[in-house]
């Protein structure tokens, strides 16, 4: 809210997004902030990744030149992540018509939303649904359609599903995997949405940024290995879960050729252009060798068994996650209710940050037992943050 002149109060945000107000990833990092508490909360790591990935950055910064990149990106990264694609997936992928190089995956998915949303088109949302794609698609006047995924394994409702498409569906976006419930969706799961995307002649948009974490012996399914997909699917991934380097915003967009001039028509005009220097450093990261990927797995698989071993220790229902790095627990099973005003509490008088999970439903009352932890830390801070938690339950 801004005062005007006079004392009168007005909003001054746009109306597609005042229904949003502050990310609650915001909210509950603040109040760990305050509180001195240890965030379990926001999903970013307190630990930079490899170091030789950080000096080829600064050896690029001190060469220079540090002036604007390519919009599409430079053609070193665009090519790593059409070497990943095969290498990892199969999939044939050209570097110079079908990879765009983002200010991360959140600006990619926007810069693909806008690129293909139009006013009054429908767009379906999975939910649990992750908070940054309702606010781009209500900024485009695009209607959204919710289906919830079936608990308690968070399966893919199809019957639901085939009710939410229709002549006005334009898109579909599939978060893979999922956050906050760590559903990783499996090939066929990905073929029948393909098939009711070729009959409504639909989109899919794949969050593809965890693709690296996937857990006990599954593999990663990515919607372009998807032979029905390959002309009509956006895939948005990042390279700041894989290689522990959040600030760092290097994200990307791949799809066909007319699709991806989509993309990069919008993207020119939100961030026109990445960092060279990080776009260089990230483009030899994703060509280290399988055996980092193998210890990057090993090592979030630990933490996973760990972390979910703990919270089921102090009296919490776990929802072990199929992919990505974060755990959801039922806080009903420890005499709580409601997931928000738990949240808010949990900083102050526990001395943790975690995340309310009923936010990601558009009707709250679907998720309001659900709390996520995130495991993306050190060991040392897990083992903080169940000691603090454990001290406070008893």
């Amino acid at each position: 809210m801004e005062r005007a002149r006079g004392g009168r109060t007005r909003e001054v945000a746009v109306q597609a997004l005042r229904p949003f107000g502050t990310t609650i990833f915001t909210e509950m990092t603040s109040l760990a902030m305050k509180w001195s508490a240890v965030n379990l909360s926001q999903g970013y790591p307190d630990f930079d990744g490899p170091d030789e990935i950080k000096a080829k950055a600064a050896e690029a910064i001190l060469r220079g030149p540090n002036q604007y990149a390519p919009s599409i990106g430079i053609p070193a990264i665009r090519q790593a992540v059409a070497r990943k694609m095969k290498h990892f997936y199969g999939v044939d992928v050209d570097p110079d018509n079908e990879v765009t190089v983002t200010s991360g995956a959140t600006e990619g998915l926007c810069a693909t939303l806008l690129a293909i949303l139009e006013p009054g088109d429908e767009i379906i949302l999975l939910e649990p649904s992750y908070d940054t794609y309702p606010p781009i698609a209500s900024l485009v006047g695009a209607q959204i359609r919710y289906v919830a995924l079936e608990r308690p394994d968070f399966a893919l409702p199809q019957r639901e599903l085939v009710k939410a498409f229709g002549p006005r569906t334009k898109a579909i976006v599939v978060n893979n995997p999922q956050n906050p419930c760590g559903k990783a969706f499996t090939r066929d799961e990905l073929a029948f949405i393909a098939s009711l995307c070729e009959k409504y002649d639909a989109y899919v948009i794949g969050d593809e940024v965890y693709e690296h974490l996937v857990y006990e012996g599954r593999e990663h399914a990515t919607l372009l290995s998807v032979p029905e997909l390959r002309d009509r699917a956006f895939v948005v991934s990042s390279t700041a879960k894989t290689f522990s380097m959040t600030g760092w915003k290097i994200g990307y967009v791949v799809a066909a050729p007319e699709l991806s001039r989509a993309v990069r028509m919008s993207h020119q005009f939100i961030t026109f252009c990445g960092q060279p220097p990080l776009q260089e450093a990230m483009a030899f990261a994703m060509n280290l060798p399988d055996s980092y990927y193998r210890e990057f797995l090993a090592d979030y698989s630990r933490k996973r068994d760990w972390l979910c071993d703990a919270l089921a220790s102090l009296g919490f229902r776990v929802y072990p996650p199929e992919g990505a790095y974060y755990v959801l627990v039922d806080i009903t099973s420890i005499g709580f209710e409601d997931d928000l005003e738990f949240c808010r509490m949990l900083p102050e008088r526990a001395g943790v940050a975690a995340i309310p999970c009923s936010l990601f439903w558009k009707d709250r009352w679907q998720g309001r037992e659900l709390v996520r932890f995130c495991f993306c830390k050190k060991d040392e801070t897990l083992d903080e943050g169940i000691r603090r938690l454990r001290r406070w339950l008893t």
